[in-house]
């Protein structure tokens, strides 16, 4: 199964990436994670709905580029369903039967296109608080790397 997440944003600070790039390289070989970040929709005269269809289409092509147009979308979304890291344990799992691709979408300053957001498979939150698009990588990341450990029995996660 391939796990890409997808984010809209090219320039982290170097602490993310660096804790971003620690997560990453704990995953087994059967189930890496690649990040795809597209450009951010420079901020003018465009509105936000013409911003957001731009980075949407950013977004499109990462995902089919990456995964494929098969791909089962996620779009983290302030209004999605709070799982806890249990939960994603369980949809990881379901994810990896199912064999097809996934692709985790982290929107722009301006969120996600609401089309998209409505059109993805799932939409899940990281958090009730609003989070800086750097902690958002780093977070999901993290919980990715938890629920295959909860799968896989790996002592990392603790109860």
């Amino acid at each position: 199964m391939k796990l890409v997440i997808v984010a809209v944003g090219l320039r982290v600070p170097d602490w993310a990436q660096t804790a971003y790039d620690d997560y990453a390289k704990r995953f087994p070989a059967e189930l890496r994670v690649e990040l795809r970040a597209v450009k951010t929709e420079p901020r003018g005269s465009r509105t936000v709905a013409q911003m957001q269809a731009a980075e949407r289409e950013r977004i499109e092509a990462a995902i089919a580029s990456a995964v494929g147009r098969n791909a089962h979308v996620v779009a983290l979304d302030e209004r999605g369903t709070t799982l806890t890291t249990q939960a994603l344990a369980t949809r990881l799992s379901t994810w990896q039967l199912e064999g097809d691709g996934v692709a985790l979408v982290i929107g722009g300053p301006d969120g996600l296109d609401p089309a998209f957001r409505q059109g993805a498979h799932e939409r899940i939150r990281l958090s009730d608080m609003t989070l800086p698009h750097a902690m958002a990588r780093v977070l999901l990341i993290e919980q990715l790397y938890r629920a295959w450990s909860i799968n896989a029995n790996h002592p990392y996660h603790r109860e």
